[in-house]
Formats: C-alpha cells, sequence, structure tokens
C-alpha cells in the first residue's frame, strides 16, 4: 500500500502544476490539514524555482550612476598629476635653454682673491696703522670740531694738535671699532701745536711705531690717515714733496710770543680740516710727521679754508717726541729760543756800548720766515 502511494504520487521538481489544480489538491488532501507545524513557528516562503525572482540575493555592486563618478574621478587625478609633470619637465627644458642661449647677457668677472695685501703697500699700511688712529670730537665755548690723533703708548696717551683742543670742555675719542670714550686733556703746547690728551680703561690698545724723520728723503712714499670733514678712518697716499719747510705755528697768546717756526714735512698726500693731528706714515707703517696744516687755494679770505690742493705740511716726528715726552711727564713743554737785549751808554765822553746777546736756552739755528698767508691748521 505504501508502495503504491509512492508510486502514484509524481516528483513535483520535474514539472510545474497548475496552480488552480495545486490548490484543489491541497484542499482535496485531508493528511495536509492534520500536518504538525513547530509551535510559534511563521510559516516560511516556499522556494519556487519557476517564480520571476529567486529567493536568493545577488550583489550586483554600487549602481550604475556611482561608478561612472568614480571614474571621472580618476580621470581628473591622472590628468593634473600629467599636467604638473608636463609643467616641470618644461620649465626645466625653458631655463636650460635659456643658460644655452647665446642672448643671455653674462658678463665677465674676476674671480674672489686672497684679501690680503703686501705689508709695504698703501692697504698694508693702513690695515697696520688703523687700528692705532683716533678721531677727536671736541666741544668748546665757542663751538665744537673735529680732529685727529694716534695712540702713543699702552697707557692711553694720544698725541694731536693743540688747536684741536685749544678750546676744549668736552674731548670724546672715537677709536677704529667705533667704540667712543671720553679723553682728559695732559698738556698741550701751543709753540709747536701739540698736545697730548689721555683715555682710561681701554684694552687692547696698539699704539703706533715711531720713525725718524731724519730719514726721510724727498719722493718717499707716505700715507696720510685722519677724519677730513669728520669722514673717520680716510686714508690718502702721495709723496713727500720737500722737507725742511719752514711754517709758524702756535700764536694762541696775540702778541707773537708764543709763535714757533717749525722744519715741517710737505707733502701732496691729500690733507683736509679734520686730518690735524693724524699721522703721516713711511713705507713701514712709522710715524714720521703729525699733519697740522695746508697751503689754500682760497688767497681773498685768510679765515676761510679751501681743500686741499697737494700742498700739506706735518711736523716732524722728532719734535713732535720730544714735546710729548714733556707733556706726559710735567704738562708742558720747554721751547729753545735767542734772546737779545741792549744797554746804552749816557756818557758823552766815549761811543755807545755794543747790544750783547744772550741765549734763554740753547740756541736754535736761525729759520726763515714762514711761507706767507695761506697756511692754516687743517683741523
Amino acid at each position: 500500500m505504501a508502495d503504491q502511494q509512492q508510486s502514484d504520487t509524481a516528483p513535483t521538481w520535474w514539472s510545474r502544476p497548475a496552480a488552480p489544480q495545486a490548490e484543489a489538491e491541497a484542499a482535496s488532501d485531508p493528511a495536509a490539514e492534520h500536518a504538525p507545524q513547530a509551535s510559534g513557528a511563521a510559516p516560511g516562503p516556499r522556494y519556487d524555482p519557476w517564480a520571476e525572482q529567486p529567493l536568493q540575493v545577488v550583489d550586483q555592486g554600487r549602481a550604475t550612476g556611482g561608478g561612472h563618478l568614480v571614474r571621472m574621478r580618476h580621470v581628473l587625478a591622472l590628468g593634473l598629476g600629467i599636467a604638473l609633470l608636463a609643467g616641470g619637465v618644461g620649465g626645466w627644458l625653458g631655463v636650460l635653454a635659456e643658460r644655452q642661449s647665446s642672448t643671455r647677457l653674462e658678463l665677465p668677472q674676476a674671480a674672489v682673491e686672497n684679501k690680503g695685501r703686501a705689508p709695504e703697500s698703501v692697504a698694508g699700511i693702513a690695515a697696520t696703522a688703523l687700528p692705532g688712529v683716533v678721531t677727536l670730537h671736541v666741544r668748546g665755548s665757542t663751538g665744537s670740531g673735529t680732529g685727529t690723533g694716534f695712540v702713543l703708548d699702552g697707557q692711553g696717551h694720544i698725541l694731536t694738535n693743540n688747536h684741536v683742543v685749544s678750546d676744549a670742555k668736552d674731548i670724546t675719542v672715537t677709536f677704529s671699532t667705533g667704540e667712543s670714550v671720553t679723553a682728559a686733556l695732559v698738556g698741550r703746547d701751543s709753540g709747536y701745536d701739540l698736545a697730548v690728551v689721555k683715555v682710561d680703561g681701554v684694552r687692547g690698545l696698539q699704539p703706533l711705531s715711531l720713525g725718524n724723520s731724519e730719514n726721510v728723503k724727498v719722493g718717499d712714499p707716505v700715507v696720510a690717515i685722519g677724519a677730513p670733514f669728520d669722514l673717520s678712518n680716510t686714508v690718502t697716499a702721495g709723496i713727500i714733496s720737500a722737507t725742511g719747510r719752514p711754517i709758524t705755528a702756535g700764536g694762541d697768546k696775540g702778541d707773537g710770543s708764543d709763535i714757533s717756526y717749525v722744519d715741517a714735512l710737505q707733502t701732496d698726500a691729500p690733507i683736509n680740516p679734520g686730518n690735524s693731528g693724524g699721522p703721516l706714515l713711511d713705507a713701514k707703517a712709522r710715524v714720521i710727521g703729525i699733519n697740522s696744516a695746508i697751503r689754500g687755494a682760497d688767497k681773498g679770505d685768510s679765515d676761510k679754508q679751501s681743500g686741499s690742493i697737494g700742498l700739506g705740511f706735518a711736523i716732524p716726528v722728532n719734535q713732535g717726541k720730544r714735546v710729548a715726552e714733556e707733556l706726559i711727564r710735567t704738562g708742558r713743554a720747554t721751547h729753545p729760543v735767542i734772546g737779545v737785549t741792549s744797554t746804552w751808554s749816557t756818557r758823552a765822553t766815549g761811543p755807545a756800548s755794543a747790544p750783547r746777546a744772550r741765549a734763554a736756552s740753547p740756541p736754535s739755528p736761525p729759520t726763515a720766515p714762514g711761507p706767507g698767508p695761506g697756511s692754516r691748521a687743517a683741523m
């Protein structure tokens, strides 16, 4: 009986029964009504392979519109990268082409060389002497002025011209490094137009070497350092034009009693107002003179001073050394002079007695008068 029922029942997978017939069979089958069901379980969907949509869901990816947007972004990024690469390559090729182009202007220029100079050259002399040269700014009762000086020793003594500091109330010394300090007057001598000032508390002073003015010959090269028109550390060069030029110095008292005649060194190295008191150096950077005066071109007005015309005068260093030593020791300097006095007899029986000459101090050789108007201090 069981075998017969199995053989009578056809498999449901090989053919699709009609919907009305299936429903009728389900209604007429009493076994289907009494089939046991799970408690609380909802009836699940029945798998129908011939249905319009199968039960399983297949992932078909993003929608067609989203994929197109992603591809566009990739294309844009790739295009931007290619554009940047092409721009960089093009710019490099343009620079390379410009460098190789014959129309590019490039002037020839010397390469950087060794900055050292021979000690006997002007540059070498200046490099040696500049640390020992100072600029003096002086303020007095009648105004202010600028002059030059140079270091004599490690104690801070500085030699300059008397007319630079003669009316000084405040003296400021500026070194080549730009450092400025206050100076005090040690002593001055109007007769030789020389003065000494002193600075305190300054380390690393570099005194200049003193030469011998007796060794100077006409034609020797010289270098002058000073502050013409307050232009500090100015270097000029020239030669010794003449020696033993008689010039007058001093004259502060007004009666001529303090005027001295100096056998000056003449030079064509440019010296201008502000150079007064600065050193005149030989080829070994040794001081052979103290720049003091110039011959101006303006002859009409003796009070007006013009610039250099190549006639400068310096006090010989031998004379400057002696005066500086006396000023440092005692604050004053001595002057060799010749004094003449006469005595006349009132007796009628005899001739007048001859005048008698006496030397107030060791006599000095006679000197000729100065070069005339126009030789003025180069403060």
